[in-house]
């Protein structure tokens, strides 16, 4: 009956929590459990947002220590109002970006048709870029208490080889721009996948545009996990 009592409550907070932000497409269409308050859950969904179609064949590492797992009960769904609000905020200010709440985390893709791109075989921020990434600046200095990963791919035109420099060399591109603003280099983890994991049909033009993409993972803090707890009693 405790258990029972537990999760009527979990639910009632969350549907409190969630009213005022129904007008976000991100957030609109994120289930409980990418609110956190399913208990015991992983960040799967995150990196199959992240690296596309051969998430489980192998994946990274890295990427797992950094995206970590899925805090559930009344902590999560504290963390889960918070990342509603700065998702929604990233789709106010750019909204030719790609923005999804996964899990505990916010991922946010840009490719050529949306705000952050790179000219054929360039790998240097242009003007166009700029803009979008200024934006993102402005919106991690008003929410300090998440880390960022930052993943670069492109499509499989060219060398294996050749392309997996290239998505490096964009993914730090952003990565450097963006510490370059003042944001902490502490809350930025860089990686990279070359043409190895695609989104879309490479056989078309559309599908290599997509294909050549940067995303931006954002994810809650050591700090804010831990003061969620703490305000939910979880501690």
């Amino acid at each position: 009956m405790k258990t029972f009592l537990n999760k009527i409550a979990v639910i009632s907070l969350t549907l409190l929590l969630t009213f005022s932000l129904t007008n976000c497409n991100a957030v609109k269409n994120a289930n409980n459990k990418q609110k956190g308050a399913v208990i015991g859950a992983t960040s799967g969904a995150i990196l199959g947002a992240i690296i596309g179609n051969n998430v489980g064949k192998g994946g990274n590492g890295e990427l797992g220590a950094v995206i970590g797992g899925v805090v559930g009960g009344t902590a999560g769904v504290i963390i889960g109002n918070k990342m509603d609000k700065q998702a929604q905020k990233i789709e106010e200010e750019i909204p030719g970006a790609q923005v999804e709440r996964v899990d505990d985390g916010i991922v946010v893709t840009f490719d050529e048709n949306s705000g952050v791109y790179f000219d054929t075989d360039k790998s240097n921020i242009n003007s166009a870029s700029q803009a979008t990434l200024n934006k993102l600046a402005g919106i991690f200095v008003e929410y300090p208490d998440t880390n960022i990963l930052v993943v670069g791919h492109t499509d499989n035109t060219g060398s294996e080889d050749y392309n997996m420099t290239l998505s490096k060399d964009r993914a730090y591109a952003v990565t450097n721009y963006l510490t370059n603003k003042g944001l902490s280099s502490g809350r930025f983890t860089t990686n990279w996948f070359g043409e190895s994991q695609p989104k879309y049909d490479n056989s078309t033009v559309e599908g290599r545009a997509k294909n050549r993409r940067v995303n931006v993972a954002i994810l809650p803090s050591e700090q804010m996990i831990e003061e969620a707890k703490q305000q939910a009693g979880e501690n």
